[in-house]
């Protein structure tokens, strides 16, 4: 609740924007975009840098509630469907990579994989995939025994070769 009133307020601050368009950061920001000031902004009021945290809070707040929430206008069935989910999905990734660009940060880096895996596991962990089985047991067999048949030829080939001992033959 406290990060949140945080949040809220520091949004609220943007609003009545005392400096008239005028950076006060102490670090470079990605570009000069409305929305890339905002999250400069955010961090340099909250963090004072743009550190990790800071895309930890902007991501979850402004990237992964929005997926969230639009996940849970689906049924659950359509989750595994990808047409269904793709647009949502890529929508997250650019919003992360974007957040991440602003604050100067690379992308992907261990926050946003975390998130990823996190989702997979919330949203996709009951999904069907193609799993790779064995191949039936004829072509093993037959996989197997050939090499070892071989074996025996190419040993039986070189003895002849070099049975007269001057090895021209």
């Amino acid at each position: 609740m406290k990060g949140a009133l945080g949040f809220i307020g520091v949004f609220l601050s943007f609003l009545s924007d005392a400096t008239y368009g005028e950076s006060a950061l102490k670090f470079a920001c990605g570009n000069i975009s409305h929305s890339c000031m905002y999250y400069c902004n955010f961090c340099n009021d909250i963090h004072g840098a743009p550190t990790m945290g800071c895309l930890s809070i902007l991501s979850t707040h402004l990237c992964l509630r929005n997926f969230e929430s639009a996940m849970a206008s689906l049924n659950s069935t359509d989750w595994c469907i990808w047409d269904n989910v793709r647009g949502l999905y890529s929508n997250l990734s650019l919003c992360t990579e974007d957040i991440s660009d602003c604050l100067l940060i690379p992308w992907p880096n261990p926050l946003v994989e975390e998130t990823f895996v996190n989702i997979h596991a919330e949203f996709f962990k009951d999904c069907p995939t193609e799993e790779l089985s064995d191949p039936p047991p004829v072509i093993v067999f037959a996989l197997v025994i050939t090499p070892i048949c071989l074996i025996p030829v190419m040993v039986s080939l070189v003895v002849l070769k070099t049975k007269n001992g001057d090895g021209s033959s």
